[in-house]
């Protein structure tokens, strides 16, 4: 083999290696203007990462219109107008494709609930278009679930009369690939005949 050869195809084989470094890097690279909105049965990989999510702290919605929208928590409206603060620490474990929350208010106040994991969920994600020139697209993504819940306990036993459904959903920002760290944020929905209000929280990194 001749030596021009030979250094042929050295840098033919060194082009190659980057090229495919570069490939591996960008793997979860999106393009400008990336949009989806998709509904899946929950793979093996999400699953993992629903159970490296840990709740951590919560707190009541309440909008401008107060406790005269909210129904099913007669006993955190008494907490809050005897001055009592209703903020929430939420332990919380997804076992079983279960998410079983334990809330306690700081004053002590404690509920339970059960939720089963329906079979599909939604995802999504989308380009806000806040990108510095030249850097890598950065997404806004969230898991989306709507199902029913099992079981509720304490403050929130009573909101649980007949089929109530929650929807919870957990919010991040990141690329195109999807791991726990991503996600920072978390707000579940309850509406049943006894319920109607919603809690929303930091994720714990």
């Amino acid at each position: 083999m001749s030596l021009n050869r030979f250094v042929s195809l050295i840098i033919l084989f060194i082009c190659v290696l980057f090229a495919s470094s570069a490939a591996f890097a960008c793997a979860c690279c999106v393009d400008p203007g990336y949009y989806e909105i998709s509904t899946s049965k929950p793979s093996a990989y999400d699953l993992g990462i629903f159970g490296e999510m840990k709740f951590g702290v919560g707190e009541l919605y309440m909008n401008t219109a107060g406790w005269d929208v909210i129904r099913g928590l007669n006993d955190l409206k008494a907490d809050d107008e005897a001055g009592k603060s209703i903020a929430l620490n939420v332990d919380e474990s997804f076992l079983s494709k279960t998410w079983r929350l334990n809330m306690q208010t700081v004053g002590g106040r404690k509920g339970s609930l059960v939720l089963p994991m329906p079979t599909t969920m939604v995802r999504f994600k989308v380009d806000q278009h806040n990108n510095e020139p030249g850097t890598e697209t950065s997404l806004y993504k969230e898991f989306r679930f709507k199902g029913t819940v099992a079981a509720g306990t304490g403050f929130l036993g009573k909101s649980i009369v007949g089929p109530t459904s929650y929807f919870l959903v957990f919010q991040g920002r990141g690329n195109g690939c999807d791991n726990s760290a991503d996600y920072t944020h978390w707000r579940l929905e309850l509406n049943g005949k006894n319920a109607n209000f919603a809690f929303f929280g930091k994720l714990i990194q």
